[in-house]
């Protein structure tokens, strides 16, 4: 399946471009699933029709779905509370009723997340455009499996689960109570569920399209958005600029807006896939309104972002780690080597990512930001790098 993830700035019309993205690919027989995050129903504004809690067909091959965050955490709770009935018991906890459960922060993002992983994986569609919140959101949305994994893990380490035979010692011995087996147990489905998600974002047929209208604001977010996005590792497949205006408009409040659009332009031109939305001069409902937004095909498929690592211990004595970051500002990047980590801080943004097998066993030599790429140079440890014939 190919997975389309549709973000931008606040206000830019990303949903409605999902919706038109949705509809152009439907109307030439793609089987298509358009998934949004909106708690309000803008998605079924510019579609003209209703959206809801489950999947719903509106046409031949056109299909959408509103997830209710509300009740799938409802589920979650309740299933929880049905394997945690030992322990409950055993600590006089009162049993919470579905009907008194609200969702707690973070739950919205986390049943989003597993509509997500179900939305790709089914076999019904071929397509998945997905309507993601708003850029800083969205980021902090696709970051939260990588995240959550890298928590669990340190907080209840796999290899300690091999252990479960002794845990009565040693909890007599330490004379506190060990973890149970379904902590354990949870812990492990969690990790598959997040680890699912990581693919679906991660695969070679998904691809990030921004929408942003030209401008000053707009080009100060589509700039940061580049950057977060490149920082996990996903690349930028096309710019849309939406609403564009004409630039030989004669209105006295337009021209100044359509200059400045037009300026924007250019100077995108060359650093993205550019594509252009003209301004309809209303808010576009219904299908008539979709099929005149000139929103880019979806038959490409992107090229896969690559931090790659290149040999040069012939030529430099080093390893050169090779990390696309398109935006990044010199000043505003930090680095720290933590065991076989590395955490990168790259402006506003931050990720700490696991270190090649070959560059554990070196010690970082510097680093470089050249033409958008971030090269960090890796020494390798003679007290763990054998020299040749040793």
């Amino acid at each position: 399946m190919r997975t389309i993830l549709i973000t931008g700035p606040g206000g830019c019309g990303r949903t409605t471009v999902a919706a038109a993205t949705a509809r152009h690919a439907a109307s030439e027989g793609t089987r298509t699933l358009v998934l949004t995050a909106d708690r309000a129903d803008t998605l079924g504004a510019a579609l003209g029709t209703a959206t809801g809690p489950a999947p719903t067909r509106l046409g031949a091959h056109l299909s959408t779905w509103r997830p209710d965050a509300t009740e799938r955490f409802r589920q979650d709770l309740t299933a929880f509370q049905t394997r945690a009935a030992g322990v409950l018991d055993l600590l006089g906890a009162s049993r919470l009723d579905a009907e008194e459960v609200t969702p707690l922060p973070g739950a919205e993002e986390l049943s989003f997340l597993r509509a997500l992983r179900d939305a790709a994986l089914s076999e019904r569609y071929d397509l998945l455009v997905v309507d993601l919140p708003a850029t800083p959101r969205a980021l902090a949305l696709l970051a939260l499996p990588e995240e959550l994994r890298r928590y669990l893990r340190r907080l209840l380490p796999p290899e300690r689960q091999a252990a479960r035979a002794l845990r009565p010692v040693l909890g007599r011995l330490a004379g506190v109570p060990m973890p149970s087996e379904w902590l354990y147990e949870t812990a492990a489905r969690w990790d598959v569920e997040l680890a699912a998600v990581e693919a679906v974002v991660a695969d070679r047929n998904t691809a990030v399209r921004l929408v942003a209208e030209p401008g000053p604001a707009g080009a100060d977010a589509v700039r940061s958005a580049t950057l977060g996005l490149a920082l996990r590792g996903l690349r930028t497949e096309a710019l849309i600029a939406n609403r564009l205006l004409p630039e030989t408009a004669q209105d006295p409040w337009l021209a100044p807006l359509a200059a400045q659009q037009h300026k924007t332009l250019a100077e995108w031109q060359g650093s993205y896939d550019l594509h252009t939305v003209p301004h309809l001069g209303r808010d576009p409902r219904g299908d008539d309104d979709l099929a005149a937004l000139a929103v880019p095909g979806v038959n490409t498929v992107p090229a896969p972002v690559e931090w790659a690592v290149a040999d040069r211990i012939a030529e430099d004595g080093v390893l050169v780690w090779h990390l696309p970051l398109p935006g990044a500002i010199r000043d505003e990047l930090d680095l720290v080597r933590r065991g076989d980590e590395l955490v990168i801080t790259a402006g506003p943004f931050r990720r700490i990512v696991p270190l090649p097998s070959a560059l554990r066993r070196c010690t970082v030599a510097g680093a470089a930001l050249r033409e958008g790429e971030l090269r960090i140079r890796f020494a390798p440890d003679p007290d763990l790098w054998p020299a040749a014939g040793r």
